[in-house]
């Protein structure tokens, strides 16, 4: 590889990620539904010709660390020219679960040349169809989750297929707002194509490429350089869902992290088999979330690209709950099993770096959809959104309460927002008091969110850490675990962890999130 001036590198290292910044900013602004113009559940990225993870916004990282093999999986279908873009959310073509729609942009220089580059958007829409309004809850087959697209035009010579998006609004129930999340998703993708063609045009495309190379070997060389401060050694690490939805569980998760020199290897062999539930994570979630633990490790202005994953061997069973395969449901393998993974992989780490790892943080997403009809102009609802929780404590310090971790990196919905859109009152949203657990420092608190429904609602739940609690590290306690209530009439019922429940007016739907765990033994 050439030698690339170090303050060059600095500089692109800058720029590439700022065109995706930039991305995401159209993208938020120009969307309609609320979990993306107010939660910002989406992500951008720009991409290389073969469709390797150049740079990426501080966005979601279970959509990032997973993109690249989305893209790839576009390109390889549909082989792109200046004007077209492809759509994909198969999680088993390259998506990660179907709320998650992908659109893919060629970056090219002339109309009839091959592409340069890629921009990407990856966004939640609220409801892509399937069993329950908000696709997002357990069910046994991924034929019941919703719409499911293979990588499609979805616009050629600069127009929409209309063949495809006839369908797609044809299988939701809010079309209005999936059209307009779509478009946005479009005007974003041609801001960074634009912007990239700004950054040709100004460094040429020579010194563009050579530069984008040496990004993706320096990361690579910053994990090496990672890896190699560890111990060599192999360090075994379990933990386990709660359950799927269907009476099964707990389901273990166990990986053996193995540490030679330069390189690690990320082994889940005796993972649990796949299950009828919708935990289930095919191995693009399980990629992400490896991404996503060792990017921990590195300094905060090393590039974050698919340099990353250059010296870590990912191991893994197929049909288990990390490499699942068809026709398995995976709703919840994207925002719940991808949460349990870093927990282990973490886990692991610990046994290697004790002082730098924390303890778990809440390892769930708390996902909940709210659907039905709204009684003002009898519109229909389809609304999601993820709840945080406690934080797990460090070495020194304790952890953060209330605050999305690891795998999300959302927003709240604003209480005025919500109330605009949906027939409810948002009572309350306020810390989970002594949720985290003790130890020297203590883990973060969760949250409590009370929702009062004022029009009959259906309500899914998707969420974990209600019967196995966040663990503790170094003597710290486990942080408490999650609960959900709904109070009616008085009367207080938990729910389960998934599921589903036809809420009525003057329903109270009650969300406790769980605290992070402790680090360490606290003092007599």
């Amino acid at each position: 590889m050439a030698t690339v001036d170090p303050i060059e590198l600095g500089v692109f290292a800058q720029l590439l990620p700022s065109i995706a910044e930039e991305v995401g900013v159209v993208l938020q602004r120009a969307a309609a539904s609320p979990n993306i113009k107010e939660r910002r559940d989406y992500s951008a990225a720009v991409f290389d010709r073969d469709g390797r993870l150049l740079a990426q916004a501080a966005h979601i990282p279970v959509h990032l660390g997973s993109a690249a093999i989305g893209v790839r999986a576009a390109i390889a279908a549909r082989p792109m020219r200046a004007g077209d873009a492809v759509v994909v959310n198969d999680p088993y073509a390259g998506g990660t679960h179907l709320p998650d729609i992908t659109i893919v942009t060629p970056v090219v220089a002339a109309k009839r040349l091959a592409p340069l580059y890629y921009v990407a958007t990856r966004a939640h829409h609220a409801d892509v169809g399937g069993a329950a309004p908000g696709s997002m809850v357990s069910v046994p087959e991924i034929y019941q989750e919703g719409l499911r697209l293979p990588p499609v035009y979805l616009m050629r010579d600069d127009r929409f297929n209309a063949d495809v998006v006839d369908v797609l609004l044809a299988n939701v129930r809010t079309p209005d707002e999936r059209r307009a999340d779509l478009d946005a998703q479009v005007a974003a993708n041609r801001r960074g194509v634009a912007r990239m063609h700004e950054l040709l045009a100004r460094y040429g495309r020579a010194r563009v490429d050579r530069v984008a190379a040496a990004l993706l070997d320096h990361a690579s060389r910053a994990v090496g350089n990672a890896i190699a401060d560890l111990p060599d050694g192999t360090y075994a690490f379990e933990d386990a869902l709660d359950d799927d939805g269907f009476g099964g569980g707990p389901y273990p998760i166990r990986v053996r992290l193995r540490i030679r020199g330069r390189r690690a290897t990320v082994d889940f062999t005796g993972t649990h088999p796949q299950v009828p539930g919708s935990v289930n994570a095919n191995r693009a979630i399980t990629t992400a979330a490896v991404f996503y633990a060792f990017r921990c490790l590195l300094d905060d202005d090393t590039p974050t690209n698919e340099g990353v994953l250059a010296p870590i061997d990912i191991v893994t069973e197929p049909s288990t709950l990390v490499d699942a395969r068809p026709p398995a449901a995976v709703a919840g393998g994207n925002v719940e099993t991808s949460q349990r993974i870093v927990d282990v992989v973490l886990g692991a780490l610990a046994g290697a770096a004790p002082d730098r790892i924390p303890a778990a943080s809440q390892g769930t997403m708390n996902n909940v959809t709210l659907g039905g009809r709204h009684p003002a102009d009898d519109r229909p609802i389809a609304y999601y959104e993820t709840l945080p929780g406690g934080a797990g404590a460090t070495p020194n310090a304790d952890g953060t309460p209330a605050i999305q971790t690891h795998m999300t990196n959302t927003r709240n919905t604003p209480a005025e927002a919500l109330e605009h859109e949906l027939p409810v009152e948002v009572e309350s949203t306020a810390i989970r008091r002594r949720s985290g657990g003790r130890g020297r420092q203590r883990g973060g608190d969760g949250l409590v969110r009370r929702i009062r429904l004022r029009a009959r609602l259906a309500i899914g739940l998707l969420t974990e850490r209600r019967q196995g609690a966040p663990y503790g590290l170094d003597g710290g306690e486990p942080g408490a675990r999650g609960r959900n209530r709904l109070i009616r009439d008085g009367r207080t019922q938990t729910l389960p962890a998934k599921g589903t429940v036809a809420g009525d007016v003057d329903d109270v739907l009650s969300i406790e999130t769980p605290g992070g765990g402790g680090y360490g033994k606290r003092p007599r």
